[in-house]
């Protein structure tokens, strides 16, 4: 029998980001992926989701490789545009061990291709489903992308279920937050855009179910208002 000092303690809290990273332009109109790795790097969290990641063939930069080389985290791409000279979409960093994964078109036909990357982990013997996403900026773009996110989540319950992104949501009225305040309960509405004055609240992490959520906050630092146009939103979960 091992002693009870060499036993390790069972991780029951999860770390979670998203982050619209702007193509790694600042707000001082600055191309600078270091910024946005430093970024990613304070907000230590166990899974990240990152909208308008782009690679660009030309200069020869992956950025996802580049973070993920960087930060040690598992990256998965979303990538909803192609062309010869960059990708550009979505991604997913976490350091958990994934089960699963899922990428849904959420495209409106004539409208710039969205999509969601879904993964499937555990911790702590829960089963968790992270969905990450960035939405369209059209009202009745959204309120299609909403409809086909939520049927997502009804389908093989986890024990727990996050949606999370940059969700283009300024109607806080809304039919889109209406129904995904219904699914998840009320979720706080901290304002991330524009990062130097955050007085919208477009990026999201919604939780289920919410008594595992402890706390959200925006990652407002002197780096976070440079390296790119929304500031980072982080929360802490109980398991």
């Amino acid at each position: 029998m091992q002693p009870l000092s060499s036993k390790r303690p069972e991780i029951t809290s999860l770390t979670l980001a998203t982050y619209n990273i702007h193509r790694c332009i600042g707000t001082d109109g600055k191309f600078k992926p270091a910024r946005i790795i430093e970024v990613i790097k304070q907000l230590d969290a166990d899974v990240i989701a990152l909208q308008e990641v782009e690679t660009v063939r030309e200069e020869g930069l992956d950025l996802l490789a580049q973070l993920s080389r960087q930060t040690g985290m598992q990256a998965v791409a979303g990538t909803t545009m192609f062309s010869d000279i960059a990708d550009y979409g979505n991604a997913l960093l976490t350091r958990l061990d994934i089960e699963e994964i899922q990428r849904e078109d959420i495209s409106i036909q004539g409208r710039e291709p969205r999509g969601a990357i879904c993964i499937k982990t555990k911790l702590a013997n829960k089963d968790i489903r992270v969905i990450a996403t960035h939405l369209g900026l059209l009202p009745s773009e959204r309120r299609a992308q909403v409809k086909q996110l939520l049927k997502m989540l009804e389908q093989n319950a986890t024990d727990i279920s996050v949606l999370m992104g940059d969700l283009n949501e300024w109607f806080l009225w809304g039919r889109p937050l209406r129904w995904l305040h219904k699914h998840f309960d009320k979720n706080l509405a901290i304002p991330t855009f524009p990062s130097r004055f955050p007085i919208l609240a477009l990026d999201r992490i919604w939780v289920e179910p919410q008594s595992c959520l402890q706390t959200v906050t925006r990652y407002n630092n002197q780096i976070t208002k440079k390296a790119s146009d929304h500031l980072p939103l982080k929360a802490e979960l109980m398991i």
